[in-house]
């Protein structure tokens, strides 16, 4: 049977990178502190990670590079005394052999996942009874279990529909999915519906603004960027989502972190990755201020994390 991944917040890391060196093209992949800021999280309460997704440019590392930055963060999380930690690894690519190859390389690294993107090249052309196919290739193939991952807007708009959910659901090494759209509707559809087995196939959801309203309604978590820097926060918001029975006390905290949540939220749909690499460098401490690989080099203007300073300060008393 395929190994299901627990509930809560995982992290969607970004990729760390060294300064950029004297007559360097680009720069070097940074798996120290890639490796610490992990520890970092799993001591907050984090409860997995999610490496070299989109957040982390994995389409800008080459695979040697994306060997030695997972194999690194697990030989590190290992010595820290989080033995097994949860790691679920993105799967960027659209060709079945090579979607195998990077699924191979997670699991020869010590991933227990993968979060295979939808192939949305072709956008909307690809029929759901095609993305049907494609998956179940995949999922027949792969020698670790994987997820469903749904992000439009780096897909050509492909959205993956919930009956496309509930047919993907039955194969024994689908193990859930990512939603990394707005529409509340649909992981609430597939988080509660009856044609799925909800005790092997989870729900989560790419944004923390939608954490307690699907948690309430079963879906198994969020993968949110938001707790790269206010882990603490975004993982005390699950814990209540999560109280069963709901608890009236529990509900009250709730609303006032989800409000704090929503607002951070914003930030990070403003900035994006490079806002992400902003928090972590001013709350944790980690990373530098030349973003990523071109084309995501540099960083937010000066001025920008200031216009936040209110909903940061709120984000941090807790």
């Amino acid at each position: 049977m395929a190994r299901i991944p627990p509930p809560g917040v995982y992290v969607p890391s970004p990729t760390f990178f060294k300064p950029l060196a004297p007559g360097a093209y680009q720069p070097e992949v940074d798996v120290a502190t890639q490796s610490e800021h992990s520890i970092f999280l799993a001591k907050n309460g984090v409860h997995g990670l999610v490496l070299l997704g989109s957040t982390g440019e994995a389409i800008h590392l080459s695979r040697t590079e994306r060997q030695d930055l997972l194999s690194g963060v697990r030989k590190s999380l290992d010595g820290a005394g989080f033995p097994d930690y949860p790691i679920m690894a993105g799967v960027l690519v659209n060709a079945v052999d090579e979607a195998l190859e990077w699924l191979q390389d997670s699991k020869d690294a010590g991933c227990q996942w993968g979060l295979v993107l939808a192939p949305g090249y072709f956008g909307a052309a690809a029929s759901q009874q095609s993305i049907i196919e494609w998956y179940t290739i995949i999922a027949t193939k792969s020698p670790i279990p994987i997820l469903i991952y749904n992000y439009p807007g780096v897909t050509n708009g492909l959205v993956v529909e919930p009956s496309t959910y509930e047919e993907l659901a039955k194969h024994p090494n689908i193990v859930g999915c990512k939603m990394s759209h707005g529409n509340v509707s649909y992981h609430v559809q597939v988080s509660t519906s009856p044609k799925i087995d909800h005790e092997k196939f989870r729900v989560y959801s790419g944004f923390g603004q939608q954490l307690g309203p699907i948690v309430v309604f079963d879906a198994a978590g969020v993968i949110d960027g938001l707790a790269a820097f206010f882990p603490k926060t975004v993982v005390r918001l699950f814990e209540l989502a999560n109280t069963r029975p709901i608890d009236e006390a529990a509900i009250k905290e709730a609303r006032v972190l989800q409000y704090r949540v929503s607002r951070a939220e914003d930030y990070i749909g403003r900035w994006g990755i490079l806002g992400i690499r902003e928090g972590i460098f001013r709350v944790v401490g980690l990373g530098t201020l030349e973003g990523g690989r071109a084309p995501l080099r540099g960083k937010i203007p000066d001025d920008a994390w200031d216009e936040w300073a209110q909903v940061m300060k709120a984000m941090s008393e807790i």
